[in-house]
């Protein structure tokens, strides 16, 4: 057994540097490979954050109003739509100047706490996908972007028991995912 050892440590030595590279050559090559790695996840996360930090402020901010257990957005919403699809445009620019191509922008729906949780969760997929389609008249490109539904989930405010409590958590929200 050591003669075999012994023998495949010279016939590994006999190579010619140019065909094997050797193992700390290899080891060495895997080290700088997975700290290029780290440090590119350290900056697309820190990218993301920045990126997903402002979409939720602009979705907030522009957040248009949903009819009462519909989908059909309140008059008023062609701007605000505008905008979001504005900062869309802004985030992708952020994304892309920071060496990041493979993302997916996403559309959350929620709903209030009324109702079965079956028909919230359904209903928050109509609305995210009510709002996807008004970014993609606005010029965001339908293969960059999805809805997804969250419905009651995650509310804003807790107890949504007044009409105006209710009203914010009908909403949506856009964020960045990797």
């Amino acid at each position: 057994m050591n003669k075999t050892l012994l023998g495949c440590v010279v016939a590994l030595l006999s190579l010619s540097t140019a065909a094997y590279a050797g193992p700390f050559d290899m080891l060495n090559s895997k080290a700088g490979k997975q700290v290029q790695k780290g440090a590119s996840a350290t900056m697309n996360a820190t990218v993301a954050k920045k990126v997903n930090a402002k979409l939720l402020s602009e979705s907030r901010a522009n957040q248009c109003s949903f009819k009462v257990d519909s989908d059909q957005l309140e008059p008023g919403c062609d701007a605000k739509a505008k905008r979001l699809a504005n900062a869309l445009v802004s985030a992708k620019k952020a994304l892309n100047s920071s060496g990041v191509h493979t993302y997916k922008f996403v559309v959350t729906g929620h709903t209030d706490t009324s109702g079965n949780a079956a028909h919230n969760m359904d209903l928050s997929k109509r609305r995210a996908q009510t709002i996807v389609k008004q970014l993609i008249a606005k010029g965001v490109n339908a293969n960059e972007i999805e809805a997804v539904g969250m419905g009651a989930s995650h509310p804003l405010v807790k107890p949504d028991n007044t009409p105006a409590k209710k009203a914010k958590n009908r909403r949506y929200e856009l964020q960045v995912r990797f």
